[in-house]
């Protein structure tokens, strides 16, 4: 397996990020593809290689603990890679795992694809198994806060974009549009702002 890729983003999409890594473009899709974009030169991105049937992708994460609670979550019957990255994409994993260590089912059926069948076998399946993601942060909240390259307008529009390619529905995106055009902020922060908010709400 790729453990990770070092190299300089030439390409970013709601779902995806291009990755040139010596004169080679890798298709990586990450939980917010948004998150890397501050620091887009010479960018580390750990990797899990997901390999089924006629399907080959790569998967991109800020740290090794947040790939590894990936990994767990594909454990669970129910959850695929987009269930796990949905989960990931708030960037408040340790919020999850307290969840699953708790048996809040209230909490975990606010991801898009999780109803309370899928939630109950979330914690029956993990509960007691992730202390290694506990004993340290994974949040990927860890970027420079440069200057909002995009207008605020595309920024909008690219997250609302990648809250949709997470399985968000048009009815819990238009609650959170006017959360988030009260400040004007970049892509990134729009969709970690809208996941928090749809979480605590």
């Amino acid at each position: 397996m790729i453990e990770f890729l070092r190299g300089t983003i030439v390409h970013t999409e709601r779902e995806t990020l291009t990755l040139e890594v010596g004169n080679i473009g890798y298709l990586i899709y990450c939980a917010n593809p948004f998150v890397f974009e501050k620091n887009e030169n010479d960018v580390v991105i750990y990797t899990y290689q997901y390999v089924k049937e006629d399907v080959l992708r790569l998967y991109g994460f800020a740290s090794r603990k947040e790939r590894g609670l990936f990994e767990q979550l594909l454990q669970v019957s129910g959850i695929g890679p987009k269930g796990a990255l949905a989960i990931l994409a708030a960037g408040a994993p340790l919020q999850v795992v307290s969840a699953i260590e708790e048996e809040n089912e209230n909490f975990l059926v606010k991801f898009p694809g999780v109803g309370k069948k899928t939630a109950r076998q979330i914690i029956l399946d993990l509960k007691g198994k992730l202390n290694d993601i506990t004993s340290d942060s994974v949040s990927t909240g860890s970027l420079l806060q440069d200057e909002i390259d995009n207008t605020e307008e595309s920024a909008l529009e690219e997250a609302l974009e990648a809250l949709r390619a997470l399985g968000y529905g048009e009815k819990e995106i238009s609650k959170v549009k006017p959360e988030l055009q009260k400040e004007e902020q970049s892509a990134d922060e729009y969709v970690r702002k809208a996941l928090q908010w749809m979480l605590s709400s």
